[in-house]
Formats: C-alpha cells, sequence, structure tokens
C-alpha cells in the first residue's frame, strides 16, 4: 500500500480548511469520525448514499486540506481526524464546526 501525503498545516490557508468542510458528505464523515475517534474506509456511514468512487473523492479532499490523516491498517485504510493539530492551527475553528452539527448531516442521493 503506497503511503500518502499529508501536507503540514502550517501550509493550509483558512479558505483551504473551510472549503472542505462546505461539503455535507464531507461533514458527514467529520461527525462521525468525531463520535468513532477513527474508520476503516469501507465503514463510513455515508456508503450508504453515495458510491465507494464518491466517498473516496470526499476522503482525499478531506486529507488534502490537512483534515484526516490516514494511516495503513492491514489490507484498509483507518481515517482519523488530526484535531489537535488543526486546533493548535486554528484555535477553536474544528470545535466549532462540530458543536454545531446537527445529529445526522444530510448527504445528498
Amino acid at each position: 500500500m503506497r503511503a500518502l501525503h499529508h501536507p503540514d498545516l502550517t501550509s493550509v490557508d483558512l479558505a483551504t480548511l473551510l472549503g472542505a468542510l462546505a461539503d455535507p458528505v464531507r461533514l458527514s464523515v467529520v461527525r462521525q469520525l468525531t463520535q468513532a475517534g477513527g474508520v476503516v474506509c469501507g465503514q463510513f456511514d455515508a456508503l450508504s448514499e453515495v458510491s465507494m468512487s464518491t466517498l473516496s473523492h470526499h476522503l482525499k479532499v478531506l486529507r488534502a486540506a490537512g483534515i484526516l490523516r490516514v494511516t495503513p491498517n492491514g489490507s484498509f485504510r483507518r481515517h482519523e481526524l488530526r484535531a489537535d493539530e488543526i486546533n493548535d492551527r486554528f484555535p477553536g475553528i474544528l470545535s466549532a464546526i462540530i458543536a454545531n452539527l446537527p445529529e445526522r448531516v444530510g448527504v445528498p442521493a
């Protein structure tokens, strides 16, 4: 399994971070990661609403924006929020977003 690039958060600006979070599917992923701590790719709730290829795209956007860290876990990849790192770079932003998420983020069909 090839290694994935994770940006240094000092190179991520606020517009990039907020842009990555400006999608219901990605907010659903963030909500689930907040609750679960980490999720293996095939276990995301969003898969009931979008295809695996669409979810993969959304996970890539979140990773490129510095929101996710993806680590190998056997033959799967585990996704985790980089919450502490994001809080160091943008204090309070992620916790404010998470605190205002509804119980279930509307994922379009």
